[in-house]
């Protein structure tokens, strides 16, 4: 009898799987099962909930359970994680660790054949020291929203990407902030039915309370996890990079001339602009392959300012380099601009990075090589 491969999707800070529907995995969930159907494999794909801003030690515990409560004996098990979800992946794997849960973690850790993290900063990234702030907090929260809203609807609407631009862009007036935050929340909220709006209303609530991830992804922070936590032997790390196009002319150019599009790609512009200016120090200690593997993708080692508007570039790299894409942070989940397709891409994060489905499906074609390949 052929193997039967679980596949583990656990979602990153954006992570709002939460809500109900497959939204933010739904292109990766097809892909993996389509591609895996033409070759004959049987996979059975998982989306993990989690919580989006809660400690790494808690998510990894809910990382855990999800497996345990899911994993049929016998059964083999790869972890997938976008973002943070790959820092998930990698705690719950360390031999020997202690997460709260009254679940064993040894038992489940030595079921994993592969851990794969997609776009992780396992260097840190600056702009979680930036976010870390009672203003970054109300930050958080409304990109919070936003990204439902847009998961929900497919696109924000002009009326409100106007001034949550000039939030970004941190060009709110002395004292007009508060207000702002919460115009722009009702606004957002009220299109959304009763029951979804509660849904959201009830996740932001969460992640107002509990914002301890940030502090943990900070460049500082993450040079002590990874003293810290070990590899398993015998287990497979593979990582997908990712850089955006450097905001400038070309990029405000290739993201339309949209107003929409425009006013989120003055988003992607400052949060850029952020990560790059303080991203020293976020780097991988690169070997030779990886190093050659980047050159091949890029043309050259990128350098430390480039990012994918979230996570600095060389900070994403651990284990064996599966691919490097030309492509945003959300771009390589599926949230890329592809309307045309069934169900649509939409694009969030305006970059101009030119990726396409075509790319996406490339990706994923090489993630799910190296998931049954070993």
């Amino acid at each position: 009898m052929p193997a039967v491969h679980h596949v583990y999707l656990v979602p990153g800070f954006f992570g709002f799987a939460n809500l109900g529907r497959l939204r933010y995995f739904v292109h990766v969930h097809d892909v993996l099962l389509r591609r895996a159907a033409a070759r004959r494999l049987t996979l059975r794909v998982h989306v993990v909930r989690t919580h989006p801003t809660s400690s790494l030690p808690r998510r990894a515990a809910l990382l855990l359970e999800a497996i345990a409560d899911t994993l049929p004996r016998g059964g083999v098990a790869h972890v997938v994680g976008h973002s943070t979800g790959g820092l998930d992946a990698r705690l719950l794997a360390m031999p020997g660790v202690a997460l709260p849960s009254r679940r064993r973690s040894e038992h489940v850790a030595a079921r994993l054949r592969s851990v794969v993290t997609i776009a992780t900063p396992h260097y840190g990234t600056p702009l979680a020291a930036a976010l870390a702030s009672l203003r970054g907090q109300r930050l958080i929260a409304l990109l919070s929203l936003a990204t439902s809203y847009v998961l929900r609807f497919g696109r924000l609407p002009i009326a409100a990407l106007l001034p949550i631009a000039e939030v970004f862009r941190g060009a709110t007036l002395p004292g007009k902030g508060q207000t702002l935050f919460d115009e722009l929340s009702l606004r957002l909220l009220a299109d959304f039915s009763i029951g979804r709006r509660r849904a959201v209303q009830r996740l932001l609530a969460r992640v107002s309370a509990d914002q301890s991830l940030l502090p943990q992804l900070t460049p500082e922070a993450m040079e002590v996890f990874n003293a810290a936590v070990r590899d398993r032997p015998g287990l497979r790390y593979g990582s997908v990079v990712t850089r955006a196009r450097r905001p400038g002319v070309r990029s405000t150019l290739a993201a339309g001339i949209d107003p929409a599009a425009q006013a989120v790609h003055g988003i992607y512009q400052a949060i850029y602009r952020l990560t790059a200016d303080t991203a020293r120090g976020a780097e991988a200690p690169l070997t030779a392959a990886q190093r050659d593997a980047l050159q091949r993708a890029y043309g050259r080692v990128p350098r430390s300012h480039a990012n994918d508007g979230i996570v600095p570039t060389r900070a994403q790299v651990w284990g064996t380099v599966i691919a490097a894409a030309q492509a945003d942070h959300l771009d390589v989940i599926g949230h890329h601009d592809d309307p045309a397709t069934q169900p649509p891409h939409f694009d969030w994060l305006t970059t101009g990075s030119g990726f396409s489905t075509v790319a996406f499906d490339d990706v994923w074609e090489r993630v799910l090589d190296f998931l049954v390949g070993g």
